[in-house]
């Protein structure tokens, strides 16, 4: 039985590719607003590549990879959803989304990956107004 319960305890907890070590960061912001998901990055490495994924899928909505100077946003996801609303910012790799809709609402997670591997999740929340 206590075989049982640790397989159950094992198989429950959430992967660290999804939540990494850290907490889940909270952010609320009002339908219209602008909202800006920090990196905490101060200035990429050369060798570092940054994505950034949106909902349980993990759509890719932003990749960064300095040395093959790549800075894009892929606004196409998975319906189009953020179309010319997603700014990267191609010093810190932090992503802002313009013009939030109710539909902007979910995880987001951001991946580092370079000399060191690193992770933050993102809970969005957009209200109405």
């Amino acid at each position: 039985m206590f075989h049982m319960f640790v397989l159950f305890c094992l198989c429950w907890r959430c992967p660290t590719d999804v939540f990494g070590d850290d907490e889940v960061k909270s952010v609320s912001v009002m339908e219209g607003d602008s909202v800006l998901l920090h990196s905490d990055v101060t200035e990429i490495h050369e060798d570092d590549d940054i994505l950034w994924k949106f909902g349980t899928e993990n759509s890719i909505i932003a990749k960064i990879s300095r040395e093959k100077q790549i800075f894009s946003t892929y606004d196409d996801v998975p319906d189009g959803r953020f179309r010319d609303r997603l700014k990267l910012d191609h010093q810190s790799g932090s992503l802002t989304i313009t013009n939030t809709r109710s539909t902007d609402t979910g995880l987001y997670s951001l991946d580092i990956f370079g000399a060191e591997h690193s992770s933050k999740t993102f809970s969005v929340s957009v209200y109405g107004q």
